[in-house]
């Protein structure tokens, strides 16, 4: 079975899907350039729906400390997906008590490399798509871009780790079968405008995810 992770919820209905088709986790982001940026009581409130079982995982993007804290009661878990270090990982570990989560962008096999050091420091690596230098308006996820997924075929690492960049529910499947993750990440894909979740897409994705692993 291929874990879910919905991420950048933002309203109710989007967690209702989410639980309803099966997701493991459920992301709320904390990064104000993002479509899918939530305050930190929005975040709360929503992640007082889930079911035991599904975790809540912040998302952002080179915080601090102060950003740390005040998200620390929405999570169960961190998603880091800016420039952190290894031992910024390893603090906000620390500092929280909760499992972090890094993500590594890729475009090319040597990106990889790069996830390397995070080993020993986060609890979970995520693999996402390496934003094209040009593209306009890019954030540091959620850009509907995806990379040749067999760059992870075959590897194996000592972390549980996760695949996300332009997925949905047309493409899971094979990006499931060629890539052999054992959990994919999706926010973009989902949606019918930015930021704005579809729950029939969300259970589209996730029936697809259910059928793939």
């Amino acid at each position: 079975m291929t874990d879910v992770k919905i991420c950048g919820v933002s309203d109710p209905g989007a967690v209702e899907a989410a639980v309803a088709g099966g997701a493991r986790y459920v992301g709320f982001v904390f990064y104000p350039r993002s479509p899918r940026n939530v305050t930190p009581e929005t975040a709360r409130a929503l992640s007082s729906l889930l079911p035991r079982g599904v975790v809540p995982v912040v998302l952002s993007v080179d915080p601090d400390d102060d950003q740390i804290d005040r998200m620390n009661p929405a999570a169960e878990m961190f998603q880091l997906h800016g420039r952190e270090t290894p031992d910024r990982v390893a603090e906000v570990r620390a500092r929280t008590g909760k499992p972090v989560m890094k993500a590594i962008k890729i475009s090319r096999p040597a990106d990889l490399a790069a996830a390397a050091a995070y080993v020993g420091a986060a609890d979970m690596l995520l693999f996402d798509s390496k934003t094209p230098p040009r593209m306009e308006g890019a954030m540091p996820g959620g850009n509907a871009v995806s990379f040749d997924w067999s760059i992870l075929a075959g590897r194996e690492w000592p972390v549980p780790w996760m695949l996300s960049g332009g997925l949905d529910p047309d493409n899971v499947a094979d990006a499931v079968r060629i890539s052999g993750a054992p959990a994919v990440d999706v926010s973009s894909g989902v949606e019918r405008a930015p930021g704005v979740k579809d729950p029939d897409r969300i259970r589209a994705f996730l029936a697809a995810a259910g059928q793939a692993g």
